[in-house]
């Protein structure tokens, strides 16, 4: 009796999980069904976007790697978002130091100026960006995309270093100082050790924040665009299906810097 009622009552639980779940699955369908119709047209043999296509053809990802200014686009964002990832990696993971270990007046209000990045709409930072890189003579050059987007992607290192940050055994590092290593040197060879999965991952984060990044580039890139303001010109002046093999190849990038991401990030061992 007692077990029946039981069984009854976990009944409608069970119920709203199977619910919950079903209604999870639709929505992550929702959202990945363009994928599903972007790799298609990708390889369509059509002049136009068509889906389904007529036929299969390379001759999209022929034209994308013929084309001299996709080309110059793409190595232009691979150089600015490494450049963006070394730049945030070091600025962000002193932050967090900064934010995890320091006891110092102002500290919450510079906490609140690292993650401003995220909270600020992007093109409120955009315009603010553009209107003082302007009277710096930096429009237009690629190094001023790099240093806007180190600032934008500044804040999601600082929320994975100082996490992994809170979670490490400082005993450990006082037990390196204590053996007489210097501050300096326990933190390059205990504390950036046990952290590393936290710092590579974080790194991978601002590289993909950058690479994929469009509003600051429209405001700041001038004539060395960068892929993303590539793909949107080009949508806007010569619809081809060259935009879906790009995006293809784009997606596929992201997806291969996200498992490296999600490989490295596993989080701090504890030592045994």
């Amino acid at each position: 009796m007692a077990l029946s009622i039981t069984n009854a009552r976990r009944r409608p639980r069970r119920l709203f999980q199977y619910g919950l779940y079903a209604y999870c699955g639709l929505v992550f369908l929702f959202l990945m069904l363009p994928l599903l119709i972007v790799f298609p047209i990708s390889f369509s043999s059509s002049a136009y976007l068509q889906f389904p296509p007529p036929s299969l053809s390379l001759r999209w990802y022929d034209a994308y790697f013929s084309d001299p200014t996709w080309i110059a686009a793409t190595i232009r964002s691979f150089v600015v978002g490494a450049l963006t990832m070394v730049i945030a990696t070091l600025l962000g993971t002193m932050a967090a130091f900064a934010l995890v270990r320091g006891n110092y007046p102002g500290k919450k209000v510079f906490q609140h100026l690292t993650t401003a990045p995220l909270i600020v709409p992007t093109i409120v930072y955009s315009i603010a960006v553009y209107g003082l890189f302007s009277l710096l003579q930096l429009i237009g050059n690629w190094q001023g995309i790099v240093l806007a987007h180190s600032v934008h992607a500044i804040p999601y290192v600082v929320l994975i270093v100082a996490a992994s940050l809170r979670t490490f055994d400082e005993s450990l590092e006082q037990a390196a100082m204590g053996l007489g290593a210097s501050r300096w040197k326990a933190i390059l060879h205990v504390t950036l050790p046990q952290i590393r999965p936290a710092v590579i991952s974080a790194a991978f984060i601002a590289f993909i924040s950058s690479f994929d990044e469009l509003v600051i580039a429209m405001f700041l890139s001038g004539t060395n665009v960068t892929l993303p303001k590539k793909m949107f010109d080009n949508i806007l002046y010569e619809i081809d299906p060259t935009i879906a093999a790009v995006s293809v190849l784009q997606i596929v990038l992201v997806t291969v810097v996200l498992v490296l991401a999600t490989r490295f990030g596993a989080g701090v061992q504890p030592v045994k």
